[in-house]
């Protein structure tokens, strides 16, 4: 993911993005809400999964742990061609 187009979306979704280049962390907030409304995230692809999680009002967070469960899960598996 591109941060140019994590932050144009964000923008369309009514979010302001800031990336910190001292902490290298990319901040977001609800414009109309910042403060109740807001967080931290330490790559692009966090950010953007912060801010759908927070639109859906974390209708898919379940899902998402799941996927990633079995994601790492499959890391460790032997492949058809490995002995």
């Amino acid at each position: 993911m591109l941060w140019s187009e994590v932050k144009k979306w964000a923008k369309e979704k009514g979010y302001e993005t800031i990336k910190d280049k001292e902490d290298g962390q990319y901040y977001w907030a609800k414009l109309d809400a910042p403060v109740e409304s807001s967080g931290v995230a330490k790559s692009v692809s966090k950010l953007a999964t912060a801010i759908f999680n927070h639109i859906t009002e974390d209708k898919f967070v379940e899902y998402q742990l799941k996927f990633k469960e079995e994601k790492e899960y499959t890391k460790f598996t032997l492949s058809d061609y490995g002995s």
